[in-house]
């Protein structure tokens, strides 16, 4: 299990990051966190850590956290 599955309640974002996160993946939710959080723990998903971040692929996305503030930076569809 990875750190980001362990301390997946330290999981937050900023309102600039939800922003970024909802106009990347044009999504309606109003709860960014429940939904990176869904895509985290799915048990498709495909957890790395390179460097400073983590990047979790799963359900067509990439989300990029921090892996020291536990902070979701942005996300992206993945090609």
């Amino acid at each position: 299990m990875s750190d980001l599955i362990r301390n997946i309640d330290k999981l937050h974002t900023t309102d600039r990051g939800a922003e970024r996160v909802r106009r990347n993946l044009q999504l309606e939710t109003d709860d960014v966190i429940q939904w990176c959080k869904a895509r985290i723990l799915n048990k498709e998903a495909i957890i790395e850590r390179i460097g400073k971040n983590w990047y979790v692929t799963a359900d067509n996305c990439r989300i990029t956290v921090n892996a020291h503030s536990y902070t979701i930076i942005t996300a992206h569809r993945a090609e």
